[in-house]
């Protein structure tokens, strides 16, 4: 018989989760590497008979696919906690952009980029979905970090740091769209801001974009009921509607926040099979609304996990927004049973990876899939005991339990260093950054 080809790194946890097949959770067993892909998960005896270059036991440590966060703005680290405690338009109209035209430029989106994707490398966090501007700059620093990235080019009806206008945005989103069609980690979508910002003109150039390019459509809809009464008493059409009716809706949208769904909101998501990106802490913090993911769940849509950006949530720790979410669900829905850990964990990993194209690739610990894995230290006197681990993990653990990621079998975060970052060197920059702007804010 012929021997098994020799293993880069063979991982011995306590637990595994693989995700799929759903529900499982297996004690004492192993998971081989190979060239940047999982090559075998078994028993633990039979992985310690392969042959591999390192072994790594991992006592007490939860072994789960990486996280993926189906949304944020990255580069918006740099204004975290800058605008606190207001309703989402005059977050928006009377601080955010305001900033945003003064600040934002090709270095603030480098070291808040960096300072995003450091965050969420501890925090578990192995591909995220990026929604904001010079989305050349947000690739370079995804390429250099080693993470997996979708990456949006926006597209707004007024100009853009990055962009005079939106033929501007869409050109050279196109040109990045060939530069990087055969990047192994970095995959892009459009990014058209929300219905109230984008015009029907160019949310047609965007869907003739997107089918000719088979790429994703990333997009704010339905965040709150201002935003719908206010789209209905203009139009007489609710903004779910009318991006069916210019031909957006399909598999490859992703409908971020969806906090407003009735019947026929409803229907269409299903009939379109569509993903909805459901980031409840913001939600809360702006009171823009609660998310029916019981029911859109029972229903058979997809929901996945996100966390908006660091401005408005205030931080991108995707394993609190996914206890969030599996809480409020629960009230909301009025069941205990809604949105179980086994579920909760999937929104936060597999769905998001269907959300973003991404499932034959990642967001589960399959045979032949890339090696994204995180693995949870449940060592913690706050863990103890510790009856069922995925339980465990949603209802009772924090991001700081991270101990160890990989992406695609590369170390990126080493017993809880980060290894290709300088964390004294980003905290200093975004510390410079806050000097800079919260002394203008001041004036």
């Amino acid at each position: 018989m012929p021997q098994a080809p020799t293993l880069d790194l063979l991982l011995l946890p306590t637990w595994l989760v693989p995700v799929e097949p759903a529900g499982v959770v297996f004690k004492d067993y192993a998971l081989g590497i190979r060239d940047g892909v999982i090559e075998f998960i078994g028993p633990r005896a039979d992985g310690l008979a392969r042959s591999a270059l390192e072994v790594r036991e991992l006592p007490d440590c939860l072994l789960a696919p990486g996280m993926v966060n189906t949304h944020g703005h990255a580069a918006m680290s740099l204004f975290r906690g800058l605008a606190d405690d207001l309703p989402l338009m005059s977050w928006l109209q009377d601080h955010i952009w305001p900033a945003e035209g003064r600040w934002v430029d090709e270095a603030f989106i480098r070291d808040g980029l960096d300072l995003a994707i450091a965050e969420q490398i501890k925090g578990g966090i192995t591909c995220f979905a990026d929604m904001y501007f010079f989305p050349k700059v947000a690739a370079d620093r995804v390429h250099e970090a080693g993470v997996r990235a979708q990456i949006a080019i926006p597209v707004l009806d007024f100009p853009v740091p990055g962009a005079r206008d939106s033929d501007e945005a869409l050109r050279e989103g196109v040109a990045l769209f060939d530069e990087l069609r055969e990047h192994p980690r970095i995959s892009l979508a459009f990014g058209p801001h929300a219905p109230y910002t984008v015009g029907d003109e160019n949310l047609e150039k965007v869907r003739v974009l997107a089918n000719q390019l088979d790429a994703p459509v990333h997009m704010h809809v339905h965040e709150t009921a201002h935003e719908v009464q206010e789209a209905v008493e203009k139009t007489g059409e609710r903004p779910l509607a009318r991006l069916a009716r210019l031909g957006l809706l399909g598999p490859r949208f992703q409908a971020v926040h969806m906090t407003q769904i009735d019947e026929s909101d409803l229907a269409l998501l299903v009939e379109n099979n569509c993903s909805v990106v459901h980031c409840p802490e913001s939600n809360l913090k702006l009171a823009s609304g609660f998310c029916p993911v019981e029911r859109l769940w029972q229903a058979g849509v997809n929901v996945a996990m996100g966390t908006d950006g660091a401005a408005s949530n205030n931080d991108l720790d995707l394993l609190s927004e996914t206890r969030t979410a599996a809480l409020l669900a629960k009230a909301v829905s009025g069941s205990a049973t809604a949105v179980d850990a086994h579920r909760a964990l999937r929104m936060a990993t597999l769905n998001g990876a269907r959300a973003l194209g991404l499932d034959a690739c990642i967001g589960s610990l399959e045979v032949g899939k890339a090696a994204d894995v995180v693995a949870f230290d449940f060592s913690g006197l706050a863990l103890q005991p510790v009856y069922h681990p995925v339980s465990q993990l949603i209802y009772a653990a924090s991001r700081e339990c991270v101990k160890h990621v990989w992406v695609a079998g590369k170390p990126l975060l080493e017993n809880g260093q980060l290894t290709g970052f300088d964390e004294a060197a980003l905290i200093a920059r975004a510390r410079a950054w806050g000097e800079r702007i919260g002394a203008a804010d001041a004036r």
